[in-house]
């Protein structure tokens, strides 16, 4: 297959993947938290696409793992990065199985138990993720910008998943960590995506 048309493959799956997860994160588990028995009881449809929604973005992590591989395999470092993004992709696909028994979960705890059950797997998951985006920045390397974002994304993934684990009191500082993880995620990966897109493979 030919690198540019590999690029725009890896390009749209990146925005399958970004679209998908924040529709999943930031409207289906924000409701669920909201309110448990209501998100479960009276919009669990929405619950159900946040599921599929999850299962989509393991889908096309694999894709774009397959994509950017064949577009740098050879670089020495493009092997070691496409495997920390599959046992990304691989723990996130084990994490997705907790979310069909909070569907069916009849008390609060019950139904918050097996989101923070998804949540912590995914959380270990994204600790490999973060590798996988070092790895890629030093194989990118042009645009520098891009590949230093992917470098800090991939640092303060890694960084996040240790806090969850080291600090007590986390959830004090988790408004902090969370905006130190999505600023260079987004603008790294977006502007990834972009590129791919726009100019990669050529």
């Amino acid at each position: 297959m030919k690198p540019r048309t590999l690029s725009i493959i890896a390009g749209i799956s990146y925005l399958v993947i970004f679209f998908s997860a924040i529709f999943a994160n930031f409207f289906v588990l924000e409701t669920i938290f909201d309110d448990p028995l209501v998100a479960i009881q009276e919009h669990h449809i929405m619950v159900r696409l946040g599921t599929v929604a999850f299962l989509i973005t393991v889908v096309f992590d694999v894709v774009v793992a397959w994509a950017l591989y064949e577009l740098y395999k050879a670089n020495n470092l493009s092997g070691l990065s496409t495997l920390f993004r599959m046992m990304h992709a691989a723990i996130m696909g084990v994490a997705i199985f907790a979310l069909p028994l909070a569907l069916i979960s009849t008390t609060t705890k019950d139904v918050l138990r097996h989101v923070d059950i998804f949540n912590t797997i995914w959380l270990i998951g994204l600790f490999f993720f973060g590798i996988h985006l070092v790895l890629l920045g030093r194989i990118l390397q042009r645009p520098a910008i891009i590949s230093a974002f992917l470098i800090i994304a991939g640092i303060m993934y890694m960084t996040d998943t240790i806090a969850h684990f080291l600090l007590p009191q986390y959830e004090n500082y988790a408004s902090v960590f969370l905006a130190l993880v999505a600023i260079p995620s987004i603008f790294g990966e977006m502007a990834l995506s972009v590129w791919l897109l726009a100019k990669g493979g050529k």
